[in-house]
């Protein structure tokens, strides 16, 4: 919940602050745009408030491209949903079978603890829903009052009214069924109904004149489909009732909208009749009052400051020149591709939830292999280096980001050679007597040897050797999962904070064995001798032990095949017996299957 509330008020800031730079540009430009252009410029608005409710994954190409998911500040607000606590017992190791069976499959049991929300975030979540349910509940009030105005119409059947009506509609352009009719509820002409449409006029009589102007400025207000784009004011209005820039925006809007229509009743008529049009208006100002901003209609009324900038309007109107909608046609184009322009930043924020690692790649085939996972849930992920082709079971599961477990001490290894605090030629460090969970453990050990027995603390003392910041550098630049080193120097690895999806774990190989990648090639070399099991398999395992149970499992590696190679990950999950040697026996029969590998 977390990510998505920091996703979430970190997009509606970005927007925020895109939409005070379109109101900028409208009011800095105003002589160059139109006044039907000034109007239509709000769709952006609209755009930029949508913009934090899309799902992330429709983002995700861009922010995968651009890299901007990852900003350090978010990784700070990320708030992990559960924490997990090492025991001091441990269970024991696990031998691979299959022609490897020297490589231990130790690991160390964790008990998870019961995720809690910060205090922060449930006030955060308790009060924006206290606004939509407060804002929610003042819209109903306010609108059922339209209920009353449509139970209270009586329709028009005076003759020269409705030759009126009907010639007005003509002129305007709309078409369609509509009501018109009067109403002692009203006292400024309005329109009201989302789906069937009343076009209602104050019961006291109004001369011929003025019924004509209120009919065409209604009518227009139709053709524009103004109570529906008001409906929709209000909804966002209901979600950011908290955000001073949308009540800014939503009032310049409605401005827009009355001029917009003022504007296009304007160039119906001479000019002779403007006055007309604009003493039409005058005489409702009286009757006028409060503004129906919250209300789900259109009427010729208004606010009476906004009466009086629209009663200038028309004192001023001049026909706009071409080259001024040349000018507002350019500025919204810009404008346009401004707010498209805030996509990859927006997005950089839906990263926050890091979760899946969304995988683009036109060279994949997708296969199911379930037979071969006996009742686990898991996904295989194998790269074929000749063919460049991804063959991949379980699209959903390749792309869950999870606990790298013991599989991220290859890289472990690799920072603390690059760093130095690991010698090449000389890779043994001594145990400091410290008891440790498994036999295998209580000595010195090299790196082949640690990397074979999974031990902890050989790992562990390297990793604070290069100490928690250059460690969040080097995996940045690696591209690791989600860089999220929150858990803790010694645990983050370990159903922590960490965490990696096997299409990632099969990338990342792929570079470490073509040597491409920030590390120099003789630690590569050496690493990739620590992870030899046979002559042409190479690989390590982790296991997730959870309240006693195996429940998560991981084989990587690669297969040097005459020739031919192949980057492999499998990842299970399950009650009991899940596992890095249940991963390892999984993928060794797929690629058996393959005839990829074969056990001496």
């Amino acid at each position: 919940m977390s990510p998505l509330v920091v996703y979430f008020l970190a997009a509606t800031f970005v927007s925020s602050i895109g939409m005070l730079f379109i109101l900028l540009v409208k009011k800095g430009l105003k002589k160059h745009i139109s006044v039907r252009w000034q109007y239509k410029m709000n769709s952006l608005f609209f755009v930029l408030l949508a913009i934090p409710f899309i799902p992330d994954g429709f983002f995700s190409s861009l922010t995968t491209s651009l890299n901007l998911g990852n900003l350090l500040w978010l990784n700070i607000l990320r708030f992990e949903g559960g924490q997990m606590v090492n025991t001091p017992t441990a269970v024991g190791g696990i031998g691979l079978t299959d022609g490897v069976g020297w490589l231990q499959d130790f690991a160390v049991p964790i008990t998870p603890t019961t995720p809690e929300y910060p205090l922060l975030i449930l006030i955060i979540i308790g009060v924006w829903f206290a606004g939509i349910i407060a804002f929610t509940s003042v819209i109903l009030r306010g609108n059922k009052n339209l209920r009353l105005i449509k139970e209270s119409v009586k329709l028009i059947e005076d003759k020269e009214v409705l030759s009126l009506f009907f010639h007005c509609k003509a002129l305007v352009g709309v078409k369609g069924n509509m009501m018109l009719g009067t109403s002692v509820l009203v006292k400024v002409p309005m329109t009201v109904g989302f789906f069937k449409t009343f076009i209602v006029l104050p019961a006291e009589k109004i001369s011929l004149n003025d019924t004509r102007y209120a009919l065409l400025h209604e009518l227009t207000h139709c053709k524009n489909k103004d109570i529906q784009i008001n409906s929709l004011m209000c909804l966002f209005q209901i979600l950011y009732w908290f955000n001073p820039v949308v009540y800014l925006v939503f009032k310049q809007m409605r401005l827009d909208r009355e001029l917009a229509c003022d504007t296009a009743i304007l160039e119906m008529l001479p000019n002779a009749y403007h006055v007309l049009y604009g003493a039409t208006l005058l005489n409702f100002v009286s009757a006028i009052s409060r503004p129906s901003e919250l209300f789900l209609t259109a009427g010729m009324g208004g606010s009476e400051p906004q009466i009086i900038k629209r009663i200038k309007h028309i004192t001023s109107y001049t026909t706009e020149s071409g080259l001024l909608k040349v000018k507002s046609v350019c500025i919204f184009v810009v404008m346009g591709i401004f707010i498209f322009c805030q996509i990859p930043i927006i997005s950089a924020f839906a990263s926050s939830d890091d979760s899946r690692f969304h995988f683009q790649a036109d060279n994949v085939l997708y296969k199911d292999l379930s037979y071969f996972f006996d009742g686990f849930e898991g996904s295989f992920v194998l790269y074929d280096l000749e063919s460049s082709l991804y063959t991949i079971h379980n699209r959903e599961m390749s792309e869950m980001r999870v606990s790298p477990l013991s599989t991220y001490k290859i890289f472990s290894a690799l920072i603390a050679l690059e760093t130095g605090y690991l010698d090449a030629s000389n890779t043994v460090q001594q145990w400091d007597g410290t008891p440790q969970p498994f036999e295998a453990w209580n000595q010195n050990h090299n790196l082949a040897s640690a990397m074979q027995s999974s031990v902890n603390w050989y790992f562990q003392y390297f990793d604070a050797q290069v100490g928690l910041e250059t460690l969040r550098s080097y995996l940045a630049l690696l591209h690791y999962g989600n860089r999220n080193l929150s858990g803790g120097l010694t645990d983050f690895w370990i159903e922590s904070s960490l965490r990696i999806s096997p299409v990632e774990q099969v990338k990342l190989l792929r570079n470490v064995y073509l040597n491409d990648t920030i590390f120099e090639g003789d630690h590569i070399d050496t690493v990739k001798d620590a992870l030899r099991l046979t002559a042409n398999l190479s690989g390590k395992t982790g296991t997730g032990i959870i309240n006693g149970r195996a429940a998560n499992g991981w084989f990587i590696g690669y297969i040097e095949n005459e020739g031919s190679s192949f980057i492999f990950a499998t990842y299970i999950q399950g009650d009991d017996n899940a596992g890095g040697s249940m991963a390892a026996q999984i993928t060794l029969s797929i690629l058996a299957d393959k005839g990829i590998y074969y056990a001496n």
